[in-house]
């Protein structure tokens, strides 16, 4: 639970809070109307009211999703904002990984597979440097918990993050954002467009986000790149910078057509590991987060170029409107880092150094191909239907480097096979289909069905980067994985009366096979998972109450994932890939909005979580070093002898699934004091904790969270009836060192952003 600090912050600002919404609503000019505004999504492939649509969903806006970056925070920064939904990264800003009811994947291989769909603005992103492209000049974000595929283009086990950018309009409109803060954190997001001529409109959108390094390289000495150390200010920062551009064509009163196309270019640094931050028994970190003694990697730098393009064409026949959309991504780039977390000399074992040493990832060239039709019924006859295909094309080149140092048994050396180059290709095809019929004036029943091709081939091209440095390889050089099967889901939408809806749905979801081809690079086999596949049941309601003042919607759930994909290491450190039997889970989750009097809006999300996986069979290889265990291991563990030494392992049967909050606590607050006819002073808080999260598939008393939390706080003046505003702001303003992820072998620990303060301007031309 939160501690005394939580509780003291928390108690402080609510009380200042409170004393501010009673003490100022006299001062109020005129009462605002306290009634909520319509929340619409397009989780269905129509624009819906939020409170009508049989799936649990959860929406951010766009203001609501800037303002929370405003301190040059990525697409991380939604983890834990909504109910049921975390992400986080151990490889920097190119690499996020993100969990829906606790299904997620803890995989740091450039080519994994997630159960989470990223899609903007109707396109999928399947890679996951490709999932991490920046979203800005954004309308809405909306969160699909639970099995997708019957309507969206790629099939999910876990649920789809939708991003929706504001579109081209007939009349000139625009918006920005900027801000300055600590370590020199800058950011703007901005968009502007309108009409070019008849029938004819544009908008261009750009986002710039910078910050100074502010890490310290306290390792004295020259590193076995060649960089100099001791360095003040060697890194953590970044600079990132997008464009996009829209043009939308109506020919005619049947026709739309929609291009887009972006470019992004991003340098900035990787994950920093902070060895031995975690003292054994205890969880608690205890680094300094400005300072590293880092002797590989050049100061952990990363850089990727990414381009795409979209056509969105839309014809409407009068009763079906048919729908192209064609799509295509491109990336290319590099991240390296210090593997081990700090100089190998600075902990040696038997007198000599120790440690991985760096690694680093590179995807030469990614070409992603996304093709989906769809054809929809009009109207809001008593039935509506979709039905649609998609096909999906990705290849790329990667490169993996590894200067691994060990100790074997006898004996000192680096792994066999230091570098490695691999072609990817991942293709699928699917057809769709969902049909919606309204039985009676309350109720409706709503199934959809896809059948799913998918495949993957993973080749290794070379396993040097000169024939002098080339060792015999003795795994398999190439390897295709394919399968096909059916998915479906099944919902019923029960409407009491206009303010309360019941549902439950229905669904089996389907994640295809899987390859890791990354453990050449020491000498050892590829490593591959067949598919899993999940059945899930929910059920839960969404009212609206007290005059339309209060929105709450809640819904529990339970699922089952048979042949569960994981990743853990096996008896040479090297990540693997395998299936497990089964993993179950159940929870809840609710959110609210409440507007209790007029100019003050709170909200709140909550979600529980219990999660287990079930295979007796299946152990996991546990925080090891030179044959001894690093860690403590609250389970029974056995020893394997394998290359470099000694391994111990542990049952994973009844663990948790890793990256899965036992619960979650949101909570947002804003109060407006009218000032003269058009302006408003506000002040906005918003806060998240999280409950008990496991960081590996074992059970241990350091590789785990309990208790994050953060909080963001922001004060200003909004003037011209909301065309402008001028604020202070500050993220994460306690200034939280919160644990949010490990490198086990190391007892090296990843931290939360720091605290950022600084001052915000944003304006809008309507």
């Amino acid at each position: 639970m939160p501690n005394f600090r939580l509780r003291k912050s928390g108690l402080l600002l609510g009380a200042g809070f409170a004393a501010l919404c009673f003490a100022n609503t006299a001062l109020a000019q005129e009462a605002s109307s306290t009634a909520l505004d319509e929340v619409v999504v397009t989780a269905e492939r129509r624009s819906e009211n939020l409170q009508k649509v049989p799936v649990s969903v959860a929406v951010v806006g766009g203001d609501q999703l800037r303002a929370i970056q405003g301190g040059g925070d990525d697409i991380i920064s939604l983890s834990g904002k909504v109910p049921s939904f975390y992400a986080e990264t151990t490889t920097g800003r190119i690499f996020p990984r993100f969990y829906i009811r606790g299904l997620g994947n803890i995989d740091f291989y450039l080519g994994a597979s997630q159960p989470v769909s990223i899609i903007q603005d109707d396109v999928v992103l399947e890679h996951v440097v490709l999932k991490s492209n920046p979203v800005f000049d954004v309308r809405q974000v909306e969160v699909l918990r639970g099995p997708q595929g019957s309507l969206f283009g790629r099939n999910t086990t876990a649920g789809i993050v939708k991003f929706d950018t504001i579109r081209p309009s007939e009349t000139l409109q625009g918006r920005a954002s900027a801000s300055y803060g600590t370590y020199g954190t800058t950011t703007f997001d901005g968009g502007i467009g309108g009409p070019i001529a008849d029938k004819l409109m544009f908008r261009v959108s750009a986002l710039y986000q910078h910050r100074d390094d502010y890490v310290d390289n306290t390792f004295a000495g020259t590193s076995a790149d060649g960089t100099v150390t001791p360095q003040k200010n060697a890194m953590g920062g970044f600079d990132e910078k997008d464009v996009r551009v829209q043009l939308l064509a109506t020919p005619t009163e049947q026709l739309t057509v929609l291009a887009s196309a972006h470019a992004r270019n991003y340098e900035g640094t990787s994950t920093l590991f902070l060895r031995q931050a975690l003292t054994k028994g205890s969880n608690k970190p205890n680094a300094p987060r400005d300072s590293v003694a880092f002797d590989e990697a050049a100061n952990n730098p990363q850089a990727y170029d990414t381009q795409g393009a979209s056509l969105n064409i839309g014809y409407d026949f009068g009763p079906v409107t048919l729908t192209s959309i064609s799509a295509y991504e491109t990336t290319n780039g590099y991240s390296r880092g210090d593997t081990d977390g700090g100089a190998a000399a600075n902990y040696p074992v038997g007198g000599l150094p120790n440690g991985f040493g760096q690694s680093m990832g590179q995807v030469r060239d990614l070409d992603q191909l996304t093709q989906e039709i769809r054809l929809a019924s009009n109207g809001d006859g008593q039935l509506k239907w979709q039905v649609g295909a998609m096909y999906f094309d990705s290849r790329d080149t990667t490169d993996f480097y590894q200067r691994a140092y060990f100790l074997k048994p006898g004996t000192t050396g680096y792994n066999p096979n230091n570098w490695v180059e691999l072609d990817n290709l991942n293709t699928s095809w699917a057809v769709f289909g969902q049909v919606s019929y309204k039985l009676t004036d309350a109720l409706t029943i709503t199934g959809g069905l896809r059948d799913t091709y998918d495949a993957k081939k993973t080749k290794l091209v070379r396993t040097a980067n000169t024939a002098a440095n080339a060792v015999t390889y003795a795994g398999r050089r190439y390897v295709r994985l394919s399968d096909e099967q059916v998915s479906w889901d099944l919902s019923a939408n029960y409407e009491v009366n206009p303010d309360l809806n019941l549902y439950a749905r229905a669904a089996k979801g389907f994640r295809g096979p899987t390859i890791q081809g990354r453990s050449a690079v020491f000498n050892t086999d590829f490593t591959t998972a067949d598919s899993e596949t999940i059945l899930s049941w929910e059920a839960g309601f969404k009212s609206t109450l007290l005059d339309n003042t209060l929105r709450l919607n809640a819904s529990a759930f339970t699922y089952e994932v048979s042949d569960i994909q994981l990743n853990g290491n096996d008896s040479n450190g090297n990540g693997v890939l395998f299936n497990a039997d089964k993993a179950k889970a159940y929870g809840l989750e609710a959110d609210a909005e409440w507007r209790p009097i007029s100019n003050l809006t709170l909200t709140a999300g909550l979600s529980l979580l219990h999660s287990e996986i079930n295979d007796k069979r299946v152990y996991a290889q546990v925080c090891g070093l030179n044959s001894a265990i690093v860690c403590t291991v609250n389970s029974p563990t056995k020893a394997i002898v394998g290359a470099f030494g000694t391994s111990f392992y542990t049952q994973i049967d009844g663990q948790p699934l890793p990256n899965a909050p036992k619960y979650n606590f949101s909570f947002t607050g804003r109060y407006d004091v009218p000032v003269g006819a058009d302006g408003k002073l506000f002040i906005a808080t918003d806060w998240n904790v999280q409950g008990y999260t496991n960081f590996v598939l074992y059970d241990t008393e350091e590789f785990y969270s309990k208790g994050n939390f953060e909080g963001g706080l922001k004060l200003g003046y909004e003037g011209g009836d909301g065309a402008y505003e001028v604020a202070l702001f500050g993220r994460n303003i306690t200034n939280e060192k919160n644990l949010k992820g490990v490198i086990e072998n190391y007892m090296a620990a990843v931290y939360n952003e720091p605290r950022i303060v600084g001052i915000s301007v944003s304006a809008k031309l309507k």
